[in-house]
């Protein structure tokens, strides 16, 4: 199913205030209830995840398609603290998601990752990224197509410049797969966090990211690509 197409109708449901209800019966997976509360949107730092006692944090920034999908990937990666949606790479001030969607502003839907270098590093989280994505996609992720849902990393100083270079060089040595590696890196630039309803999408509207993920093919393809689902994966241990 289209992102924008399933974004649309559920935002229209938005703006009209109402509450969907719905309760999905499955005799296979699982039998159970979402009610989803509609709200309009309002400035993504009021849904931010509580602040982590770790001092000494860094951060990572990718796109990899839906930004809906690359924060819930990373979100229980261990030693990662926080993720937010957003826009990044382009040259068009405070935009928002409808610009980025349908209009040239040059920026790509991204994730930036707040990370404990105590439990994690910057090479670790590369190598995470390469499996969730489709790397030899040129258009875009899975059933997203366009600018908006390319795949990139941004660095943010020269380690992760090396860091991602060296990466890519061994994933195109040792890809499971043909195809020439599409994905972009780039030097950062300002990052801004998307609308409040799209930080968290997963937990605050479960339903709708489920038919999402599962329509657009994203999972199917990955473990096409790479044997497994490594999100997965890592969900189900956690």
């Amino acid at each position: 199913m289209n992102k924008h197409r399933l974004f649309n109708f559920f935002q229209g449901l938005q703006e009209n205030r109402q509450t969907l209800r719905v309760m999905v019966c499955s005799s296979m997976m699982f039998l159970t209830s979402f009610i989803i509360l509609s709200t309009e949107p309002s400035n993504a730092a009021e849904t931010a995840k509580p602040s982590s006692d770790v001092v000494n944090t860094k951060t990572l920034i990718v796109a990899g398609g839906c930004f809906w999908c690359v924060e819930s990937d990373f979100d229980k990666y261990p030693g990662v603290i926080d993720v937010i949606s957003g826009y990044t790479g382009g040259f068009t001030e405070n935009p928002t998601y409808k610009e980025v969607t349908y209009k040239n502003t040059g920026h790509y839907e991204a994730a930036k990752i707040t990370f404990d270098p105590s439990k994690t590093s910057v090479k670790e989280l590369t190598e995470y990224f390469w499996v969730t994505i489709d790397p030899i996609d040129p258009r875009g992720q899975f059933c997203d197509k366009g600018d908006s849902y390319k795949t990139a990393l941004f660095y943010q100083d020269a380690e992760q410049k090396q860091v991602f270079e060296k990466s890519l060089e061994y994933l195109k040595k040792n890809k499971p797969f043909q195809g020439e590696i599409t994905t972009k890196i780039l030097a950062a630039k300002k990052f801004y966090p998307a609308e409040d309803y799209h930080q968290n999408f997963k937990e605050k509207n479960a339903l709708r990211y489920y038919y999402y993920r599962t329509g657009c093919g994203r999972d199917a393809r990955v473990k096409q690509l790479w044997g497994k689902v490594a999100s997965k994966e890592l969900k189900e241990k956690s």
